[in-house]
């Protein structure tokens, strides 16, 4: 089982330059970087060509090769993997777009990626794009879908990242899935 003890260990490790940290880390991660990717792959269109391990792969070597980063903790790791695997995804669609020239969006569920009432889907970039105009608005309310979303963080989780209450999290959550709602549902 996972230990987020062991999480702890291996980053302090890697942020103090221990240059095997990485392959210790990695045995105790992988599989749940795996399932935040599977479940992210999983309201893709059917034929995308981006891979779950593909996924993985490319952001854990992101995530290490980070200089400087005083690593916290495992919620830590997974809030910054989250942002890192969005990025990865986003900049796969835009290529995609580029490709296609303005077709083949890559879309997800809306409903499974913030508990919506209605079932709609959304293209990868729209969703960036509130996301960039929610950071702009409420900084706050941007990571906490970040970390919800693309995190796969419990309310508790993000509450610990964040440094915040889980009531302030359930909170602005609420406002944020709100806020999302009206922007690339409703095209406001």
């Amino acid at each position: 089982m996972l230990q987020a003890d062991d999480i702890t260990r291996a980053l302090r490790e890697l942020s103090v330059g221990d240059e095997s940290a990485p392959e210790r880390l990695m045995p105790v991660v992988y599989d749940e970087l795996r399932k935040l990717a599977q479940a992210y792959l999983e309201g893709e269109r059917i034929g995308h060509t981006l891979q779950a391990t593909a996924l993985v792969h490319e952001a854990y070597i992101r995530l290490v090769d980070w200089k400087n980063v005083s690593w916290q903790n495992r919620a830590h790791f997974f809030a910054l993997a989250a942002r890192v695997m969005r990025r990865i995804l986003v900049d796969h669609a835009r290529e995609k777009r580029a490709q296609k020239r303005g077709g083949g969006f890559n879309k997800l569920a809306l409903e499974e990626a913030i508990s919506f009432q209605q079932q709609k889907e959304v293209d990868l970039l729209s969703l960036d794009e509130a996301l960039e105009a929610l950071a702009e608005m409420d900084p706050a309310q941007s990571q906490i879908v970040e970390l919800r979303f693309f995190g796969g963080l419990t309310i508790e989780e993000t509450a610990e990242a964040m440094r915040i209450s889980p009531a302030t999290v359930k909170r602005e959550w609420a406002l944020a899935k709100s806020w999302l709602h009206k922007r690339i549902i409703r095209g406001l």
